[in-house]
């Protein structure tokens, strides 16, 4: 499988796409194109870090097949034509545009201590969560306080790192951190489904609609579980309880857990 790169919106360019440009038109080019922009013929440049990877960590070489994704479904196949440090040129042979999955899988994910959080972001990243939202619960014994923006930058990080390395054509959003009030008010719009090891009602057991276009929402408590008050107002909100098995699973693992069958129910899998 040839080696994936992901160039967002700020990092894009597509040049040389008039036969015969000269270097400042296509420098004009690459000004105001993306990667949205790409077509067949073009001519992606990998700069900044995701050039360094790619020639100096992944050690690409000119000739070398490589794909190139934004983030956002654009799918390109192409050869490297030059590779240095600061700079590497892709160009397109072929491109593919992967629509963006539907219905969406949301990870709610209580903030845990150490960095099982992380790890449930970059295994649910990797599993196909389609959004990841951090919540402070009661029990969390980690606070992000003051340091919310900082944090959620480092979990859309390790996200993207995630999604780059599973050769996924859609980065999962991060959302901001929320409280359990926000996350009562989004149970109207959504499958709201609390993984709570003591419910009666598998998750493996529930038929989810494929047609439904609504969120999948999956409730993840921190190392100390759900506080009563906290299950009581979801549930009233209209939030399901279910569990994954008879045993009791770590924050870390509970959600990708929960992806597994959940993209298994909806025929991702």
């Amino acid at each position: 499988m040839p080696l994936h790169f992901l160039v967002e919106q700020a990092d894009a360019a597509a040049i040389g796409r008039e036969a015969g440009a000269s270097l400042a038109d296509s420098a004009e080019v690459a000004l105001r194109s993306t990667i949205a922009d790409a077509r067949v013929g073009d001519d992606v440049v990998l700069s900044g870090a995701e050039a360094h990877h790619a020639a100096v960590v992944r050690r690409v070489r000119v000739g070398e097949e490589v794909t190139v994704g934004d983030g956002r479904g654009a799918w390109l196949t192409g050869q490297c034509e030059e590779v240095s440090p600061k700079r590497v040129v892709v160009r397109v042979a072929a491109r593919n545009d992967v629509p963006a999955p539907s219905p969406r899988i949301v990870l709610v994910q209580a903030l845990a201590k150490g960095d099982r959080d992380e790890l449930a972001v970059q295994s649910a990243t990797e599993l196909g969560v389609d959004e990841i939202v951090p919540w402070q619960s009661s029990r969390s014994v980690s606070r992000w306080d003051a340091k919310a923006e900082k944090g959620r930058a480092r979990w859309a990080t390790i996200a993207r790192e995630a999604a780059k390395q599973a050769h996924r054509a859609w980065l999962p959003e991060v959302a901001s951190l929320t409280t359990t009030a926000e996350l009562v008010g989004r149970a109207a719009a959504s499958r709201l489904l609390v993984l709570e090891p003591a419910a009666t009602r598998a998750l493996a057991s529930l038929e989810l609609d494929r047609a439904d276009e609504s969120d999948i929402v999956l409730v993840v408590g921190p190392e100390g579980g759900f506080a009563p008050d906290e299950l009581d107002r979801l549930e009233k909100a209209g939030a399901l309880l279910v569990r994954l098995g008879d045993t009791v699973l770590r924050t870390s693992t509970a959600g990708p857990a929960a992806i597994a069958v959940v993209s298994a129910v909806l025929g991702r899998w």
